[in-house]
């Protein structure tokens, strides 16, 4: 691979920048100390400049994307009161139209990572909850109980995940319909579930 760039130094960001740039598009094994260093064409010496080790780097990996996640829910669930319904359907039609490969492939890459790592793990776990927590909000303020508004949070992120990793586009010509149908499904005030 050549370097994206010729540098004689990178701040620290940069380095956070270029591994989740390199996760996104080689796995775990992008984010090698020399790898990178030959991505920017510099050397593994600017790299210790600015961590003490590879496990510094995956945290601070960790932490940029916990943070960038949250800061994104933040933004997408927040709404006025008496919008919340409104809010509820934007936040899936955000997810389920938005087709950012970059930030599926880094979603994707995270969570592979997880899969192997305790530390990775228990912050995609923070993150979900997060998610989860801030669309019961929603689903709350909009009048369902705890219950039902827990159980159309993980429905609603489980459809949007789900359908943003599918070439679902050739499955029927009224997929904008089926889509528009699903999403006013999931958020339908309905009798409350029992426990």
């Amino acid at each position: 691979m050549k370097p994206e760039k010729i540098r004689t130094q990178l701040d620290r960001n940069e380095w956070i920048d270029s591994a989740i740039e390199a996760l996104a598009d080689e796995g775990l094994a992008g984010m090698r100390v020399e790898a990178l260093a030959k991505r920017f064409g510099v050397t593994k010496g600017s790299f210790y400049w600015h961590f003490k080790d590879r496990q510094d780097l995956f945290s601070a990996v960790l932490q940029t994307w916990k943070e960038g996640r949250i800061r994104d829910i933040d933004k997408q669930s927040r709404a006025a009161p008496g919008k919340e319904c409104d809010q509820l359907l934007r936040i899936i039609d955000t997810y389920s139209a938005n087709r950012n490969r970059k930030g599926i492939s880094i979603e994707l890459a995270v969570r592979d990572w997880a899969r192997r790592d305790a530390q990775a793990s228990a912050v995609v776990e923070e993150v979900d909850t997060y998610r989860l927590e801030s669309t019961r909000k929603l689903f709350v303020a909009n009048g369902l109980s705890d219950i039902e508004a827990k159980s159309r949070s993980l429905l609603l992120y489980a459809y949007v995940f789900g359908q943003s990793l599918m070439a679902y586009d050739r499955y029927d010509p009224k997929i904008i319909d089926f889509k528009r149908w699903i999403a006013e499904y999931i958020i339908a005030k309905r009798a409350p579930l029992t426990s």
